[in-house]
């Protein structure tokens, strides 16, 4: 079941449901920042292709960027919104949409809820649902104060009990606002110069403050090209040519040449295991309901 809030004027929108809600059409919006909480059994699913696991009793966080699929799972709250209802002002840099929850680390921030904690989650979601079934003049501000105290209250977690690899305190605007450049602009801009000018450094101050991150600042933009490539052989029935076109390369040679170097093969021989891997698993449901 999914419950849904939106705000015409401005278009707003916040629905929360099970894990229904990643297949249901009428409820599927554009742009959404998700959070999925697994209750007593796991949840599985794939994020940009990529395996991904909740424990029992853990909060994920992700951004509209993010491809949610194959959700596999039994007892699951998830939260869902876009920018329209929470994020018109990026009143704080912890807990806005550019904050620690979504741009502000190098991985999916799974974020584990003790005994008490799971009380005080239950709690508010009990208000939740009641304040989404309330129509009123003050609906809408109180769903977002809602959302600000689970934001809040997420974020006080992940920043004293998980151990995620967060950067030092004078480095995570640099990332979070990276990382959000990127996302706005990979399709444009492949050079770590046209970044760091936007946000108003030189290429080794910004190559500087990530020494101790995982990833370079090229690397980073590299890998959300492959993503996005990816993404496209996988759901979109596009040639490598014109995905690479799509993604602003004047050669697709110099797109397949970066894609067979982050992943070992190239966009034609990915997109055909793709579709072998597809097949196997058409015959065998086949063969199985026979």
């Amino acid at each position: 079941m999914v419950q849904v809030f939106k705000e015409f004027t401005t278009n707003a929108a916040l629905q929360i449901g099970d894990l229904s809600i990643f297949e249901d059409a009428e409820t599927k919006l554009p742009e959404l920042y998700s959070f999925v909480w697994a209750k007593d059994t796991a949840i599985h699913l794939n994020v940009d292709l990529e395996p991904v696991t909740i424990p029992p009793h853990s909060i994920a966080a992700f951004t509209p960027m993010h491809s949610i699929t194959n959700i596999e799972g039994e007892d699951g709250i998830v939260y869902q919104f876009n920018r329209e209802f929470y994020c018109v002002k990026d009143h704080d840099k912890e807990v806005s949409c550019l904050g620690l929850l979504f741009f502000g680390n190098d991985t999916t921030p799974i974020i584990p809820l003790n005994s008490k904690e799971q009380h005080r989650y239950a709690l508010l979601h009990e208000t939740f649902i009641e304040e989404i079934n309330t129509t009123d003049t003050i609906q809408a501000e109180m769903l977002r104060m809602l959302l600000a105290r689970f934001i809040i209250k997420t974020t006080r977690i992940l920043k004293n009990e998980v151990k995620v690899s967060l950067p030092q305190e004078g480095s995570i605007d640099l990332l979070r606002d990276f990382n959000f450049m990127v996302e706005t602009h990979f399709r444009e801009a492949r050079n770590v110069a046209f970044y760091a000018d936007k946000l108003y450094k030189s290429p080794k101050t910004l190559a500087n403050n990530f020494s101790k991150y995982k990833k370079s600042p090229l690397q980073i933009i590299h890998d959300r090209i492959v993503l996005e490539a990816k993404r496209m052989l996988t759901y979109s029935n596009l040639s490598a040519k014109e995905i690479a076109f799509d993604l602003g390369f004047d050669d697709p040679s110099h797109l397949s040449r970066l894609f067979k170097k982050q992943t070992g093969v190239s966009p034609a021989v990915f997109k055909s295991q793709l579709m072998a891997h597809k097949n196997t698993k058409t015959v065998a449901k086949g063969t199985f309901d026979m």
